[in-house]
């Protein structure tokens, strides 16, 4: 059904107890993620809001196929992300800073190096991931990012600074590639103005300042997810403020405001 998507807010030992706006914890509360739940009619694509204290796991996810070939019966997991917060300092941890071989991944694992053998991006709002399957990464401190993923929950942590979470080395060593991470996969998101960010294989996303033109309302001919992020939008009727996110049937369903900005999102016909 057409409008906003319910929000489940997710508490992590790693999470953020003050929220940059509009979002406001609960007392007491660290939260790690903010979760739209996906609706049936598009099932493939999660969006999540992610808050950072702590550095998160160093993790890696598996592709389709290999998910296929795995007997999972799921399917993948390529994410990417958006900055929109990030305190001084801030990093992203993806790839590394030359090839490592399988036996020196599985060791660098084992020992915590692992994060030392990996490129910590500095950050900040406006800065744009996309990070394939197979890629070794990690969220650094500090940071709000926009997640658009495909909605699956296999995760393989290779490293976790000791916290006490099960570690899936075996599993995340036979996906992960000892690669450097190419810099065609980042952008940058402006303030204002319109940026095509993914355009497949499996998913589209778009920023959007004002009303969309005919080249983007052609990008998106079916339902998507809308994210605003200044200003609101009104969909099926529902108005729809920065912090939520909404499902469109049609393009055409969605009032945009001239001064407004958001995202886009919609899979990729297989």
């Amino acid at each position: 059904m057409e409008g906003p998507l319910p929000i489940r807010q997710v508490e992590k030992p790693w999470g953020q107890d003050i929220l940059p706006p509009p979002f406001v914890p609960p007392e007491g509360k660290r939260i790690g993620e903010i979760w739209f739940e996906p609706p049936p009619e598009l099932p493939q694509l999660l969006v999540k809001y992610i808050f950072t204290s702590e550095k998160l796991s160093v993790q890696v996810h598996p592709s389709d196929a290999q998910t296929i070939a795995g007997g999972l019966g799921k399917q993948g997991k390529e994410e990417c992300w958006l900055v929109i917060a990030a305190d001084p300092g801030a990093s992203l941890g993806i790839g590394f800073r030359e090839p490592v071989s399988e036996e020196a991944m599985r060791a660098a694992a084992l020992d915590g190096s692992i994060e030392d053998l990996m490129v910590w991006h500095p950050v900040k709002p406006g800065d744009f991931f996309y990070i394939p399957a197979n890629t070794v990464h990690a969220i650094g401190a500090g940071v709000t990012v926009i997640e658009v993923q495909q909605n699956s929950d296999i995760t393989y942590r290779l490293f976790d600074y000791g916290r006490p979470r099960e570690l899936h080395l075996e599993e995340g060593i036979a996906v992960a590639r000892g690669e450097v991470y190419a810099d065609t996969w980042r952008k940058t998101a402006p303030a204002h103005g319109t940026v095509q960010l993914v355009d497949g294989p499996l998913f589209r996303l778009d920023q959007v300042s004002g009303v969309p033109d005919a080249a983007l309302m052609a990008r998106y001919p079916g339902a998507m997810l809308v994210i605003p992020r200044e200003g609101t939008v009104t969909v099926a009727g529902h108005e729809v403020a920065p912090g939520g996110c909404a499902l469109a049937t049609a393009l055409g369903e969605v009032q945009f405001a001239s001064g407004g900005t958001c995202l886009l999102a919609t899979p990729c016909a297989a």
